[in-house]
């Protein structure tokens, strides 16, 4: 599907919302996450009435489209932001990825859609023929779909959303899913030089795609919404990650992950690591140690404990303690207040869904007072 031809700047936010009325407080509250120097919640609830009356569009019949077809990708969304209540630093945007880790499609990997997520199949077969990685835009049929959907959040937005930038996926992760997990962790071992060289391309793809997307959803005081984790920041703004990590040891990852991190950090603004379940809190002093990650966000996986669990409030402090602004997830309203005492607020961000606008605002009155 060809791409639009809009240009982005017609179409940025001014820098209010229609659908977030405190939009500038939220961005000064999460401006202020990212320095440490004050607390930020994602609160979100089921509105008592919705704020426009949006239908809901009918899902294609092929699974391939519900991903990809622009129209139903757009209503479908703000469908789901009309009836969701965005409070305290939440607000309302469209989530343009086409499964995360959409960059490995730009280079070759061919993807498989399911109902709930996205697989990928690993495209190098023999790594001593196989080309460079280099991302071409142009005939690039994975890209194109990419800013099909992106164009068509930026034509009806008209101010009442924010377009967010796909969870591309970058670094070893990509590599990984360009390879296959299990072939990747033999070449970590016997074709090191190889990894590197593929690494140094994959890092060129990502800063290229990012930018050409950035440039269409940057709103007009340079900041960008992220489609994963309810991200927003004052400049260019990402979500990083390793998920491969688990698997390797601490010098692997000092070798093969955190240059590769350190320099893509360094070419955007604001960007928040995403620490994957309890295998990966190993790798968490070599990621204190790079300076352009300006927050650590933890997820701690199936079958453990959820984010809001006080087991993991000294995980939150170590991570603060490092210099970090920190991010949990599934947190529970009953929750927040026990994480600021524990923690403290200052620089700590809670993802918390609400079952009722009632809840939430009850919510609000109680950490009110954290934000003074």
């Amino acid at each position: 599907m060809p791409a639009s031809t809009t240009d982005p700047k017609d179409t940025q936010t001014n820098g209010t919302l229609a659908w977030k009325p405190d939009w500038l407080q939220a961005r000064q509250r999460l401006t202020a996450w990212w320095q440490g120097r004050g607390p930020a919640v994602c609160l979100l609830a089921p509105r008592d009435r919705p704020c426009e009356d949006i239908q809901p569009p009918s899902p294609p019949d092929d699974v391939t489209a519900r991903w990809t077809d622009p129209v139903y990708r757009r209503r479908r969304a703000e469908y789901e932001m009309v009836h969701t209540w965005f409070a305290a630093e939440a607000f309302p945007f469209f989530d343009t990825e086409i499964g995360p880790g959409s960059l490995g499609v730009m280079l070759g990997s061919e993807p498989g859609f399911a109902e709930d997520t996205v697989w990928y199949e690993p495209c190098i077969d023999d790594p001593e023929k196989h080309p460079p990685l280099r991302f071409k835009p142009t005939g690039n049929r994975w890209w194109d779909a990419h800013l099909a959907v992106i164009d068509e959040g930026q034509r009806n937005a008209n101010g009442r959303y924010l377009v967010g930038v796909p969870d591309l996926i970058e670094n070893i992760d990509t590599l990984a899913a360009l390879r296959g997990t299990e072939k990747l962790l033999f070449d970590l071992i016997e074709r090191p030089a190889w990894v590197h060289q593929r690494l140094e391309e994959i890092n060129d793809a990502y800063r290229t795609a990012f930018e050409m997307i950035y440039e269409r959803v940057h709103d007009t005081d340079g900041g960008n919404a992220f489609s994963a984790f309810h991200l927003w920041g004052p400049g260019k703004t990402a979500k990083v990650q390793c998920d491969l990590c688990c698997m390797i040891s601490p010098p692997m990852f000092k070798e093969f992950v955190a240059p590769y991190l350190n320099r893509q950090c360094a070419q955007l603004d604001y960007t928040m690591y995403h620490l994957d379940g309890p295998g990966a809190i190993k790798h968490l002093d070599a990621l204190l140690a790079i300076d352009t990650i300006a927050a650590i966000e933890y997820t701690p996986g199936a079958g453990n404990p959820k984010g809001g669990e006080p087991c993991w409030h000294g995980l939150y402090r170590r991570i603060r303690q490092g210099g970090k602004s920190v991010q949990a997830v599934g947190v529970r309203p009953d929750q927040v207040v026990p994480i600021f005492d524990a923690v403290g607020p200052e620089g700590v961000f809670l993802w918390v869904n609400s079952e009722s606008q009632a809840q939430a605002e009850k919510l609000l009155n109680q950490i009110e007072p954290y934000y003074n």
